[in-house]
């Protein structure tokens, strides 16, 4: 349920991320959610996918991160799949355990809630760890 696009700058992830979200908001039938920081995806996402800027609601790790997602949820129960754009930026993380117990959480929820995740995130494939790899 959680799939991550992983790469360096410059290496198509943001393309490869929007194309992901025109593909599920043509083929699902839910509800579809953008989390990103910044307004930089505002004019490349339809408007039919509900683009959240993150900034507005004070997130500012992990652990906030899993609430406000449990509460998206918990508000709307049609909401199939969560894009979330480079996710460790978002919340100012480096990759690490932390960020590692975070996809491990959304694997969890979505299993449990129905709800697919997508993220992005900036930095080497080689440099991701096993427990990161199985979600590439």
């Amino acid at each position: 349920m959680l799939k991550l696009i992983m790469g360096l700058k410059g290496s198509g992830k943001t393309k490869h991320f929007i194309e992901l979200v025109n593909s599920a908001l043509k083929e699902e039938s839910g509800n579809i959610v953008c989390i990103e920081k910044g307004k930089r995806l505002t004019y490349d996402i339809p408007h039919a996918v509900r683009l959240v800027e993150i900034e507005d609601y004070g997130i500012t790790g992990f652990d906030f991160l899993k609430g406000f997602i449990s509460g998206l949820r918990a508000g709307n129960y049609d909401i199939t799949h969560i894009f979330i754009d480079s996710v460790l930026r978002l919340i100012g993380e480096r990759p690490g355990s932390a960020a590692e117990d975070f996809f491990d959480w959304c694997e969890a929820f979505g299993q449990r809630e129905g709800v697919r995740f997508t993220m992005m995130v900036s930095s080497d494939i080689a440099d991701a760890t096993e427990r990161v790899r199985k979600y590439l």
